[in-house]
């Protein structure tokens, strides 16, 4: 009755953004750099890894992954832009201590393994590896929740 009811005033399901990586989510707010924590390329999460792995928060297309393999972009089946950005200035390191494993216009499960880092490593460097979970088109969703805390990757950190 209540999928009746939804279709008949235009909700929508819930869609949920899992943990991408393995850590502690916690406020996109916290996070150093502006360009993120004034939500400047859209709202979301941010999580401390805790394991080198990203795999895709949701199902859809791999639309934008950097040459420099610290971030990458999917477009969700339901039309969510999500952007995974590993570290913070990390671009610099011009793919160095990055592996990915899926390429640009690769249709994604969630779960599927996209990049491995090597925390130390980057860490090492001086860079902070922080990782924010951010939704490009967070103005479609005016609704949306984010769930801080411990996380294992694919537990729920967004809900659209």
């Amino acid at each position: 009755m209540f999928e009746g009811l939804k279709k008949m005033f235009g909700g929508k399901d819930t869609v949920k953004i899992l943990a991408p990586v393995e850590g502690e989510a916690v406020s996109i707010k916290e996070v150093s750099d502006p360009t993120f924590s004034e939500e400047l390329l859209g709202k979301g999460i941010a999580i401390k890894p805790a394991k080198g792995r990203v795999v895709a928060p949701i199902d859809g297309t791999l639309t934008v992954m950097f040459d420099t393999k610290h971030a990458v972009s999917i477009t969700a089946n339901n039309g969510a832009e999500v952007l995974v950005h590993v570290g913070l200035d990390t671009v610099s390191l011009k793919g160095e201590h990055y592996t990915a494993h899926k390429s640009q216009g690769d249709k994604v499960k969630a779960g599927d393994l996209l990049i491995e880092f090597d925390i130390d490593a980057i860490k090492g460097k001086g860079f902070d590896v922080i990782t924010p979970v951010v939704i490009c088109n967070s103005a479609d969703y005016p609704n949306m929740k984010v769930h801080t805390g411990a996380v294992k990757e694919l537990d729920t950190i967004i809900e659209l």
